[in-house]
């Protein structure tokens, strides 16, 4: 294959059954606490694995997908995990999210944060009464402004007015804003943002593939006290496409990482400003292989260069 991804090289181990495949055995899944890290503004602890939606839970009325998610789901919840995030531009994921939630009966479990996107007033309160019903809940632990990067500064501040409004009438218990771009101008618009309002949260893309939050925007997050979450961390499987063909080092062993999901995990999740992280997924395998990243040991400041070294090595 050409473009290879997390689950061809989770095929190396066929016939070995998923558990093996992943370098896991499944007593093990569970043999170690998931780390979980406070929330700066409101207290509280949060598991630094999440669960993302985009794409992976697009998948409308499909029933052998929902009890595929459904599986997923109940795998992340058991394992200690507890953020599960969405968004109205994610298709159908919303939806499927809210219905999931509902049949398993686990809301009260699950950490659910969405975003907003539309400006004006009026729209942005239409869209976010459309994600309760769509989310089949009237309080949602999250919601954040999508996509802030390039916004009008004036249309941010509006938003987030609005935000605080619902957020004090206790439909939000926090909110916060999210980027995707691995730029170093919007992380620059982003800590403008962080600087001059008190946000929850923040959500950026952020991997050993794309490391521009390196330079500025985490120091700023940790001294705004801004809880911060990570999308993309396997670049979109750019970073499974990287080491084609080439075996976890032995000395990631170090770091309690078998797989190169754990290994790409890991050296986010290194970061102390990084409270949790989000890969979207949609296989039980991957759901066990991410919650085995976020437990045991992290890399230190060196091991992470050496991770950086080697995956940037050409060859």
């Amino acid at each position: 294959m050409s473009h290879p991804n997390r689950r061809d090289f989770l095929k190396l181990g066929a016939g070995l059954g998923a558990a093996a495949a992943l370098g896991i055995a499944p007593a093990r899944a569970q043999a170690k606490p998931l780390l979980a890290r406070k929330i700066p503004r409101g207290g509280g602890m949060l598991p630094v694995i999440g669960l993302g939606t985009a794409i992976v839970f697009n998948i409308g009325d499909d029933a052998a997908q929902r009890a595929e998610r459904s599986k997923v789901i109940q795998i992340f919840l058991d394992g200690g995990a507890r953020l599960i995030d969405t968004a109205p531009s994610y298709g159908t994921a919303e939806t499927v999210v809210g219905d999931l939630l509902a049949e398993m009966k686990v809301r009260d479990r699950m950490f659910v944060a969405t975003k907003v996107r539309v400006a004006g007033r009026d729209r942005a309160i239409a869209e976010m009464q459309q994600s309760q019903k769509r989310l089949r809940t009237d309080k949602i632990d999250l919601i954040q402004i999508h996509n802030v990067g390039f916004a009008d500064p004036g249309e941010v501040a509006d938003q987030l007015a609005l935000l605080r409004e619902w957020k004090a009438r206790g439909v939000y218990r926090y909110l916060g804003v999210t980027h995707s771009q691995d730029q170093e101008s919007a992380n620059a618009r982003l800590i403008e943002i962080l600087r001059a309002e008190k946000l929850d949260f923040i959500q950026v893309n952020y991997s050993m593939a794309e490391r521009s939050v390196e330079q500025h925007l985490l120091a700023a997050a940790a001294d705004t006290g801004t809880a911060v979450l990570v999308n993309l961390p396997f670049a979109r499987a750019r970073l499974f496409r990287t080491v084609r063909g080439k075996p976890v080092p032995e000395w990631a062993k170090e770091f309690d990482a078998t797989t190169w999901g754990q290994f790409f995990l890991k050296y986010i999740l290194a970061n102390e400003a990084v409270n949790c992280v989000l890969p979207g997924t949609d296989k039980p395998e991957y759901m066990i292989d991410n919650l085995n990243a976020g437990r045991g040991r992290l890399p230190d400041a060196a091991m992470r260069r050496k991770m950086v070294a080697f995956i940037d090595s050409p060859g």
